[in-house]
């Protein structure tokens, strides 16, 4: 295990703290440091909590906007037992199965679930040889899983020789490998290694070229399985916002931040768009780390610095996403399904490459009414589908006019291939673009995950938990160690709380 190096904080414990962006990070870090003794205010640019994982509601259909997929409820029962609680009495956590089914237009499908003797099945009958070589990824997927989550996962990387530390490893799992190259290494049919090389997209990876080290997300669901709150992902958010105030925490909503005040090498406060001020012992953001520093402390040399530098970065790809409501459930559906199209490589090299929108797609299809049947009303049925797509750095396309023509295909091949009669039962739908990630989360080119997760642009070389000349601003989500995913963002939560606490002791 890496040891954090100590960075201490100037003065005594601080007291009071301010958190910026109420997603899964902000909220997990705000818990941390409220459950501590620290006098802690979350502040939220929207109308309801929940960053990414925000909810839509519309004639009795309840959409969660982001996040779908809990992999690791023990990291959420440990941030109630940090405050004193039981996760249990907030929040029920119905199990998944199969964690999803993936199909192909050919008409394959192969159900992943946590059963090895169904897995073993499935892959003996696509190709006998790839069962041997599947068992081989997972002990591998288990190396990397127990080095570079459970020992790392809630370690910040302040300093280079901490990277320096973790290298010998890293090299000994082939962390400069991409997901795609490892996974090809044990297993040869070509349907089998997108089947297990599809999860780094989950958090913002092109599997082509995101470290193996992103090999662990199977591990960790296969130890942990895949979970769906009852009542949906905002009832994850709820539960996690109502247990920051029962412990005295104070959460403003509507309130967005304009600028993080300094003095010094020290941030006092935040004001806000509606002239608001709070100040605070410390300030920690969970909103986009490009925006925080060219934006939000864009009037500072700092700000103006390393806001330029992580603008050179690569970031990750944006998503299209399309939420829609049918008057009838279709029970033929899984919980969760990826839906490849006729092309992988190619398509992925577009949607991270191309300043123009693929004429092909694959697919996320969540079907939470498979679990759930609340979020829809009776007999109805409650759907998103997203389809990741280029950033606006990329393709900066009007998306005011690709977005209804990019919805009305993406409907089209779903009632085709797998929604009979989707069109006629067809009650209500919106759609969230690019432009949306951008305008409405902050997001560098719209991008849904921060910065692209490739190996130098992780751990040290990603945005510090703690920044290196303002020492009491903080960072915590998708674009700080560890990175994107509920598990990333609430273990980034626990490695910036570790600095807090531990060195303002």
């Amino acid at each position: 295990m890496i040891a954090p190096t100590p960075v201490a904080l100037s003065g005594s414990r601080p007291q009071t703290a301010i958190v910026i962006g109420s997603g899964f990070g902000g909220l997990s870090l705000a818990i941390r440091l409220q459950a501590a003794g620290i006098q802690t205010t979350l502040l939220e640019k929207r109308d309801k909590p929940g960053g990414r994982a925000y909810v839509y509601e519309d004639q009795g259909f309840v959409f969660d906007a982001g996040p779908t997929v809990i992999t690791d409820p023990s990291a959420l029962q440990e941030l109630w037992a940090a405050a004193g609680r039981r996760m249990e009495d907030y929040v029920t956590l119905l199990p998944v199965s199969p964690f999803y089914r993936l199909c192909w237009e050919d008409g394959y499908q192969f159900d992943y679930a946590n059963d090895q003797a169904e897995l073993d099945r499935q892959i003996a009958a696509k190709n006998p040889a790839d069962v041997e070589g599947y068992r081989r990824f997972l002990a591998y997927s288990r190396a990397v899983f127990e080095e570079g989550y459970l020992k790392l996962g809630t370690v910040p990387f302040l300093h280079f020789r901490d990277m320096i530390r973790a290298g010998p490893q890293l090299a000994k799992l082939q962390a400069w490998r991409s997901v795609y190259a490892k996974v090809s290494e044990f297993i040869t049919d070509e349907q089998l290694r997108q089947a297990f090389s599809f999860h780094s997209l989950l958090v913002g990876g092109n599997p082509f070229a995101t470290s193996s080290i992103y090999a662990l997300i199977h591990a960790l669901e296969r130890e942990w399985g895949v979970w769906f709150p009852k009542g949906g992902t905002g009832a994850l958010v709820r539960g996690m916002v109502k247990l920051f105030e029962d412990i005295g925490g104070r959460t403003e909503l509507s309130a967005e931040a304009e600028r993080i005040e300094t003095e010094g090498a020290r941030a006092t406060g935040v004001v806000l768009k509606d002239g608001r001020r709070f100040t605070a012992d410390l300030v920690a953001s969970n909103a986009d780390v490009v925006h925080t520093y060219a934006g939000l402390l864009g009037h500072t040399p700092r700000g103006e610095k390393e806001g330029k530098r992580l603008k050179g970065k690569r970031f990750s790809m944006s998503l299209f996403v399309l939420y829609f409501g049918l008057k009838r459930h279709q029970p033929q559906l899984q919980h969760h399904t990826v839906l490849f199209g006729p092309r992988y490589r190619p398509l992925i090299n577009e949607i991270f490459k191309a300043n123009t929108l693929a004429t092909d797609f694959s697919l996320y299809l969540h079907s939470p009414c498979a679990t759930d049947p609340s979020l829809a009303p009776d007999g109805a049925g409650s759907y998103y589908v997203l389809s990741p797509v280029p950033h606006l750095g990329n393709a900066p396309l009007d998306w005011s006019v690709e977005g209804p023509r990019y919805a009305d295909r993406i409907l089209d091949y779903l009632e085709a291939r797998y929604m009979p009669g989707l069109r006629a039962d067809l009650v209500t739908q919106r759609i969230f673009t690019p432009n949306d990630f951008q305008s409405e989360l902050n997001a560098h080119h719209g991008s849904a995950f921060s910065l692209d997760p490739v190996l130098t642009q992780s751990a040290y070389f990603r945005a510090h938990n703690q920044d290196d000349a303002i020492r009491n601003l903080f960072f915590v989500g998708a674009g700080t160690h560890p990175g994107a995913g509920v598990p990333g963002v609430v273990g980034s939560a626990k490695a910036t709380a570790g600095l807090i606490l531990n060195q303002a002791a």
